[in-house]
C-alpha cells in the first residue's frame, strides 16, 4: 500500500533508473566513489579518466558484471579544448542520452605567492573551472531534454582559502559562483548544485606531513576525515532532489564551521 508520505516523497525525488551519468575524474578514489554509488542506483556511467586507466576499465568491468553494458569508458585531457565537446559526444554515442554530468576531476597542488607561474595558472584554473565551463554548455542541450542536472565538486576552501594554495583557491571559487550562475542560466530545465568537500582522503602524494593531517582533525568537529563515499552520497542526493538548485552542500565533519 503507497501511503500520502510516500506519494509526497516520490514526487519530490527524480528517479534515476535507466538514466546516464558522465562523471569526470572517475578512476579513483572520489570519482569511483560517485560512479559505483549512482550505478547502483540505476544509471549508466561513462567513467572519465586521464591517467588511471588500468583503474578505469577495472571499474568499467565491474559495473558491467553487475548489470551487462552499463558502464564505458573513456580517456580525455580536459586542459585541451575539444575535450568537453568529445567527452559529451562519446556518452551520448554509446548512451544516446544524458541526465547528469558531475564534474569531478581536479588538479590539486600548492601554487606559493611569489612563486606562480603561468602554467600553474593554466593548469588549475583548466582542470577545475575551465573545463567544468564548456562541459556544462556543451551537455545543457542533452541534460534540459531529460530535466537533467549538474553536480560540480568545489571545495570548502572556494570560501575559505587555504595558505600556499592561491590558484586552486581561486579556480574552486570560480566553480562555486559557476554553479550559482548555471542554476540561473539553465532554469527550470537543469539543476545545478555542489558538494565542497573538507579532508576527504589524503592527497597520496604527501602534500599534507603528518602533524598537518593531526592539526586539521583536531579543528574538526567530527573528529576525522570523510571518505569518498561521503561525497557520494551527497551526491546521489543532489541528483534526485527535484526542487533544490543553486545550492552548495559542505561535507566536511564540521570543518567550515571552525575555519
Amino acid at each position: 500500500m503507497v501511503t500520502r508520505v510516500g506519494k509526497i516523497r516520490n514526487s519530490m525525488e527524480q528517479s534515476l533508473q535507466g538514466r546516464v551519468v558522465l562523471v569526470t575524474g572517475a578512476g579513483r578514489r572520489v570519482g569511483a566513489a560517485i560512479a559505483r554509488r549512482l550505478h547502483a542506483a540505476g544509471m549508466q556511467v561513462l567513467l572519465h579518466y586521464r591517467h588511471s586507466a588500468q583503474d578505469a576499465v577495472a571499474l568499467e568491468r565491474a559495473l558491467n558484471a553487475v548489470r551487462a553494458e552499463s558502464a564505458a569508458s573513456v580517456r580525455a585531457e580536459l586542459l585541451e579544448a575539444d575535450a568537453p565537446r568529445a567527452l559529451v559526444d562519446a556518452t551520448l554515442a554509446r548512451f544516446a542520452r544524458l541526465d547528469l554530468l558531475v564534474n569531478n576531476a581536479s588538479t590539486f597542488y600548492p601554487t606559493r605567492f611569489g612563486e606562480i607561474e603561468a602554467r600553474h595558472w593554466d593548469e588549475l584554473v583548466t582542470s577545475n573551472l575551465r573545463a567544468p565551463l564548456f562541459l556544462a554548455q556543451c551537455a545543457a542541450p542533452q541534460l534540459a531534454k531529460s530535466r537533467g542536472a549538474i553536480v560540480n565538486i568545489t571545495d570548502i576552501h572556494a570560501e575559505r582559502p587555504l595558505k600556499d594554495y592561491v590558484v586552486y583557491t581561486i579556480a574552486k571559487a570560480g566553480l562555486a559562483a559557476l554553479t550559482k550562475s548555471l542554476a540561473l542560466e539553465l532554469g527550470p530545465e537543469v539543476r545545478v548544485n555542489a558538494v565542497a568537500p573538507g579532508a576527504i582522503a589524503w592527497p597520496e602524494d604527501d602534500q599534507f606531513p603528518t602533524a598537518e593531517r593531526k592539526r586539521i582533525v583536531s579543528t574538526t568537529p567530527l573528529g576525522r576525515i570523510g571518505a569518498p563515499e561521503d561525497i557520494a552520497r551527497v551526491v546521489e542526493f543532489l541528483a534526485r532532489a527535484s526542487f533544490v538548485t543553486g545550492q552548495t552542500v559542505a561535507v566536511d565533519g564540521g570543518r567550515s564551521v571552525f575555519l
